[in-house]
């Protein structure tokens, strides 16, 4: 059984990018929120460390900018990062306005503490404690819980994109998406005049990640599989410090810890940073992460330890309350002893090509927070700049979308599953995503050679192959639309990654050691791409 929804918009993503959005056109149009687990469960929610903006007058749009070039190895796009920097004051206004309970000081004119993290030459990030993006997923979920006009549908997750062609209509682009309700196992029909990409990243393609297991990619692979190009896959950034305990799944240790002093040591308290890079523990993730594994391969040691236990405790308490807390539950006392850590996968950098309006390449269809690639990033994510451009985008896209002249929400046709049965072996689903994550992890991840990449792509085509054969002929899940999103964008990854012939922020090649004089984007086009006409 099947049913149809019809709304203005319809957000998939329930992020610090997909609230916004929802909350920016809720007071003029009606808008479907749609996400796969509870609307609290997104990588923003998680987010400890803050917001990067210009908010002191020491600090400049130039400065935020050169940091941003700086970190992102020359590929990030100009245009993309000084609209978001700009926008930057903005954005932070309106969380404020919104009631955001940042942390208090007497670093800027508006009255807020501001840290400082890798890759920053200024104190720019303000932040709530050590919790600032559940700070800001709280009072955004309150105001979009309280909204009229939001519609949010919990436990429904995206199967794929419609486009217009279904109904003979292919200059409207896309028109909505079918979409899995998840506890009723019962595919619902969206129906909307835009529809907005705001899902996320994919860290659950590999097999150690910061990120929560909603992180599966879907964006990116949906906007593939309608026509749309995606750029600069291959920069995968890993968190330097996750903390490593067999209890804590996907918890990291902020980069704010470094930034007020925190130190990387090895097992007999030994720093290693310093011979590293001459900005130690305040250069880029890419770099710590590198130097970590390194320290890690040639010691064999299993993790490297973050140590800020010659800080007062009290001020310990104070500045990471919530580190401080998580670690105490595990037996760690962060005010007497260092912190075991590792890296692991945390954000994608590339994904599916937008202008300054969020716009993809198929029309009425956005593309918002980490799923889009915008440039801003280029070849590494300065540290704090992720929320930032979730805000920044949306109010971009929400902009957009307010001004197109209105519209009526097209009738659209019901999932068809008459030819699909049950799965007979479920076990199909579970070992491919064991093995597929296990792949990337081993031959994708801080440090690629060509021959670890081609192992991998091979792998990956079988495993796709596989898949593609089972979602054809079985009744879907949530599970197989997961893992069938998952190796789409795997395969981007892994495309991308053979396509640069260079080391370049975070993609780092053995035999390409080298970084070439002129940066260019590793752009893929999908088989049905058809070049958007101009706006």
């Amino acid at each position: 059984m099947t049913e149809q929804q019809k709304y203005d918009v319809l957000v998939l993503g329930s992020g610090a990018a997909g609230q916004s959005i929802a909350l920016l056109l809720a007071d003029r149009l009606k808008v479907a929120l749609v996400t796969k687990r509870a609307l609290a469960d997104s990588a923003s929610s998680l987010a400890q460390g803050g917001i990067a903006a210009v908010l002191d007058t020491a600090d400049s749009i130039e400065a935020h900018i050169r940091d941003t070039f700086t970190a992102g190895a020359g590929l990030c796009d100009p245009s993309a990062t000084r609209y978001v920097v700009e926008h930057g004051r903005q954005a932070i206004d309106w969380l404020i306005r919104r009631g955001v309970p940042f942390t208090k000081g007497e670093d800027t004119e508006l009255g807020f503490h501001l840290t400082r993290e890798g890759g920053h030459s200024h104190r720019r990030i303000i932040h709530a404690a050590d919790a600032t993006g559940a700070a800001v997923q709280t009072t955004l979920s309150e105001a979009v819980l309280a909204h009229p006009n939001i519609d949010i549908h919990e436990n429904h997750i995206a199967v794929d994109l419609i486009l217009g062609e279904r109904i003979d209509q292919p200059e409207l682009g896309c028109v909505g998406a079918y979409v899995l309700d998840i506890k009723n196992d019962r595919v619902v029909t969206f129906s909307a005049r835009s529809t907005v990409l705001a899902t996320g990243g994919a860290g659950k393609v590999y097999l150690y990640t910061t990120n929560p297991d909603v992180a599966t990619g879907d964006g990116v692979a949906m906007a593939w599989r309608a026509g749309c190009r995606v750029r600069n896959m291959e920069f995968i950034q890993f968190h330097p410090t996750c903390l490593y305990h067999p209890q804590a799944k996907s918890f990291l240790i902020s980069e704010a810890v470094r930034g007020e002093g925190g130190l990387l040591v090895r097992p007999d308290g030994t720093r290693f940073m310093p011979a590293h890079d001459a900005r130690a523990e305040l250069a880029p993730r890419d770099i710590v992460a590198r130097a970590i594994d390194f320290e890690m391969k040639k010691y064999g040691l299993d993790c490297v330890y973050l140590d800020i236990s010659h800080k007062p405790a009290d001020w310990l308490r104070g500045h990471f309350p919530n580190i401080h807390a998580r670690c105490l539950e595990l037996g760690i006392d962060m005010t007497r002893e260092p912190i075991p850590v590792v890296p692991a996968a945390h954000y994608s950098c590339g994904g599916i090509v937008t202008d300054l309006a969020a716009h993809t390449d198929v029309p009425n269809l956005y593309a918002i927070g980490e799923t889009a690639g915008t440039g801003l990033h280029g070849a590494n994510r300065l540290a704090s700049n992720s929320l930032l451009e979730c805000l920044v985008f949306g109010s971009a896209a929400a902009r957009d979308i307010l001004a197109r002249p209105p519209a009526p929400t097209p009738s659209l046709p019901a999932w068809d599953e008459s030819r699909v049965g049950d799965a007979d072996e479920e076990v199909v689903i579970a070992h491919n995503w064991a093995e597929l994550r296990q792949t990337m992890w081993s031959y994708v991840g801080i440090v690629r050679t060509n021959k670890r990449l081609q192992r991998a792509r091979h792998r990956i085509r079988l495993l796709a192959r596989e898949i593609s054969e089972f979602y054809s002929n079985f009744r879907i899940s949530n599970d197989l639309i997961e893992l069938r999103n998952l190796v789409v964008t795997a395969d981007l990854i892994v495309r991308s990654a053979l396509r640069r012939h260079e080391s370049r922020g975070l993609h780092y090649s053995r035999d390409y050691p080298d970084t070439l004089p002129r940066a260019r984007n590793t752009v893929l086009r999908p088989p049905r791409f058809r070049q958007r006409p101009p706006n």
